[in-house]
């Protein structure tokens, strides 16, 4: 399921992400006015809520107006719908990636930093992986995110003509791994079989059809010999590992770049 950001009316999302709220009743925007019994922040706290528990398909204005103990139509006096919404929920999400990393101990250690907190929070908020990277919410937070990456990668002094590529393979390689991970966690839950089960009953039925598997695809039962631990470590593992080899490439990128 991939859900496409900024679907909303353009002048009333940019007008919510960026803190011009309307007035409830009056579609204009300001801050004065009597205090209002809901607000944006509470409606969009309520829809993350949601998302995080049971999924983008369950999001809808019904349901986090339940949520909140109101009716959907109470809430679109301050959130015109749910494309509106999602960009708000989407934005308040990577608000709580902390301000870019210190640079001090190089700019190495600072993209790792940055890199591991947007796979955390891609982890606790799964549903973000379904939003769609085609087009961006363009709201304060996803920016801040932005330049904080180009500010940890600002010393590694790469070439322009490299730098969007750079910030592209980073942000899709987090992504990537973080929707591995994420759909790992969730498969048990999703299919009612618990990933030891699976493999189990495969591995034997698959050795039973191909007993010489490990002669046709010894470099395959090396990799799988070698890897140790639960799902999650091997998705953390492999996290690391692909981040680290591609800073290894923006490093080589970096001095050849002089």
């Amino acid at each position: 399921m991939v859900v496409y950001a900024g679907q909303g009316d353009a002048h009333r999302s940019l007008s919510l992400l960026w803190g011009a709220t309307p007035e409830p009743g009056t579609g204009r925007t300001g801050r004065s006015g009597p205090k209002p019994g809901l607000s944006v922040d509470a409606i969009v706290s309520a829809g993350i809520a949601v998302a995080d528990t049971d999924g983008m398909a369950a999001l809808s204005m019904r349901a986090v107006g339940e949520r909140l103990g109101r009716t959907a139509m109470a809430l679109y006096t301050y959130v015109p719908g749910k494309a509106e919404l999602l960009d708000l929920m989407h934005d308040r999400a990577l608000a709580e990636l902390p301000a870019a990393p210190p640079v001090a101990d190089g700019w190495r250690s600072a993209v790792t930093a940055w890199a591991g907190e947007l796979y955390a929070c891609y982890l606790r908020h799964p549903w973000m992986l379904q939003v769609s990277q085609a087009r961006p919410v363009l709201g304060p937070a996803e920016l801040a995110a932005m330049e904080s990456l180009l500010r940890a990668l600002r010393p590694a002094a790469l070439a322009p003509g490299r730098l969007p590529g750079v910030v592209a393979a980073l942000w899709q390689l987090v992504r990537g791994m973080a929707a591995v991970a994420a759909e790992s966690r969730g498969a048990a839950a999703a299919t009612g079989v618990a990933d030891e089960d699976w493999w189990t009953a495969r591995s034997a039925r698959l050795a039973e059809l191909a007993p010489d598997f490990p002669e046709r695809f010894p470099l395959l039962t090396a990799l799988q010999g070698a890897a140790d631990g639960t799902p999650q470590d091997r998705d953390q593992e492999a996290f690391r590992t692909g981040l680290a080899v591609l800073l290894d490439g923006v490093a080589a990128s970096a001095a050849a770049a002089g």
